[in-house]
Formats: structure tokens, sequence, C-alpha cells
């Protein structure tokens, strides 16, 4: 199986959307809602787009972004807000990478 990124999900604050890949329908109901929750609170808070990326090796990134010329949007404050969410959100976070990492990925490896 040939290596990609792949988005989980995302958030916008410009369209007040929420996507979640349909790849990971089978995820729980209450870890779908908690990712909801999570990106929708994220942009409301800092503006622009949050992803949640797996990289080619499984890890999970968050990657933010803004529309050009949004003044609205708070960099720095994205920043922040990533780490306060990895910080507190690692149990989410890790269970996502190993299921990824097992499910989706077929590595039964532990690093």
């Amino acid at each position: 199986m040939q290596k990609q990124e792949i988005v989980l999900c995302a958030a916008s604050a410009y369209e007040q959307k929420f996507y979640l890949n349909q790849m990971f329908e089978g995820i729980p109901q209450r870890v779908k809602d908690e990712l909801k929750i999570m990106c929708v609170l994220f942009t409301e808070d800092v503006g622009g787009i949050l992803e949640l990326v797996y990289d080619e090796e499984g890890e999970l990134e968050f990657r933010t972004s803004s529309d050009e010329g949004d003044y609205l949007y708070d960099e720095i404050g994205s920043i922040l807000k990533v780490k306060e969410l990895q910080r507190e959100k690692w149990e989410l976070l890790e269970s996502l990478q190993m299921f990824y990492k097992i499910i989706i990925m077929g590595d039964l490896e532990e690093d």
C-alpha cells in the first residue's frame, strides 16, 4: 500500500461546516462527536480552517490555515490552541493514531 496523507476531519469558520472523511465513519459516535466539538470550537475561537491529517507515517497532525486577507484570523492564538488541544486531548489523539496505524495501515508493530 502506497503511503499518503489522509484527512481525518476538518472544520471551516468561513463555511461554518465540519467534515469527517467517510473512510472513518466506522469510529464510535462518541469519538466523532468529540472531534466535531473540538474542531468547531477551534474555528469559532481563532477563525480559519483546522484539519486533522494523518501523515505518511500515520502520525496525526493539526494543520491550520486562513484565507488570504483574513485579518481576523488569530495565527498566534491558533498555535497556542493547537498546543492546548494536544495536551488536553492526548488520549483521544493517541487512540486515533493507534487506530489508523493498526486498522488502516495494517501496521501491527508498536513504536
